[in-house]
């Protein structure tokens, strides 16, 4: 029971660093981000490399969603110009899990003491830097804790059964991914906690894969929430992210074993081998659709209806 309170505890630790390194970059920089959103999406592509750059830095393509939600509802922006930035959060996303593949383990108390220093300053720069520093060290103690309480949790029968059958079925696998990705609103979350269990070597990596594919549709959650009550514009918004990760785990389901092959060979660790199998799905889902970009917004304004509420 005790190491089960430990991982909720985690959970909240990395979800809080998550939070507190965003606010960071957000004061850091924030209202230029929406200002650029604005500015460059007369160009599907345009708007996806800035959507890119945007997610990246923001660390959450939950939180550059809702700032486009927000955009449309104030009529700053409308929903055919926003299919780029979609496209564009799915990639920037994964610089997060690449991230968090670091091992930066040595600096982690030095980051966290002088992330908490500079926080308390009122000089804004300062205090939005150690509010990076300390978020950011938050998020990499969070993963090494995962990695650490992986084996004494499957001691539980409750959370041996579900590995078990985790990594019998890709599909359990996919439902699982995307339920508590839709709990703890954060793929990059579940994915960090994905790849604690796969270095404690208890998850399969085509399991892992499959729960990584599932995050993409349970991180769809925020937007659609933001997207209640701001308009039928915001709702498109939404509904556009959802059908394109929803489609994009669908065509992938038959993949999972060959990219689990794939990634074996390119890396040596298995949670860098997740992390690259994430960046190699979303980059794929994004450039497929990129081209039909007009038209797969033609297609979510039919299908959901511009007259609808």
């Amino acid at each position: 029971m005790l190491y089960f309170l430990l991982f909720i505890f985690l959970i909240a630790v990395f979800i809080m660093g998550m939070s507190i390194l965003r606010a960071g970059l957000f004061q850091l920089s924030g209202e230029r981000f929406k200002k650029l959103l604005e500015r460059v999406t007369n160009s599907p592509f345009k708007a996806m490399l800035t959507s890119i750059f945007v997610t990246a830095l923001l660390h959450s393509s939950s939180a550059v969603m809702v700032i486009t939600i927000g955009l449309i509802s104030a009529g700053m922006l409308t929903f055919p110009r926003s299919i780029g930035i979609i496209l564009g959060t799915n990639i920037g996303t994964t610089f997060t899990t690449e991230i968090i593949t670091f091992n930066i383990n040595q600096y982690l108390v030095p980051m966290a003491v002088i992330g908490a220093i500079l926080m308390v300053f009122q000089n804004v720069k300062f205090r939005s830097s150690g509010f990076i520093l300390f978020g950011m060290s938050a998020v990499f103690i969070a993963i090494q804790g995962f990695e650490f309480l992986s084996t004494p949790l499957t001691e539980l029968p409750i959370v041996e059964n579900i590995l078990l059958m985790l990594n019998r079925s890709h599909l359990l696998s996919i439902v699982f991914g995307a339920i508590l990705t839709a709990l703890i609103q954060s793929s990059t979350a579940m994915t960090g906690i994905t790849m604690g269990f796969l270095s404690g070597g208890i998850l399969n990596l085509d399991s892992g894969i499959a729960i990584m594919l599932g995050s993409n549709i349970g991180t769809c959650i925020t937007g659609y929430l933001a997207s209640i009550g701001s308009g039928k514009e915001s709702k498109l918004c939404a509904y556009a992210h959802i059908w394109l990760n929803v489609v994009g785990v669908l065509i992938f389901i038959p993949f999972v074993d060959w990219m689990s092959s794939m990634a074996q060979n390119v890396a040596k660790s298995p949670d860098v081998q997740l992390a690259h199998t994430s960046l190699l799905f979303n980059v794929i889902s994004s450039l497929v659709v990129l081209p039909f970009s007009e038209q797969f917004g033609k297609w979510i304004m039919f299908v959901h209806g511009r007259g609808k509420k």
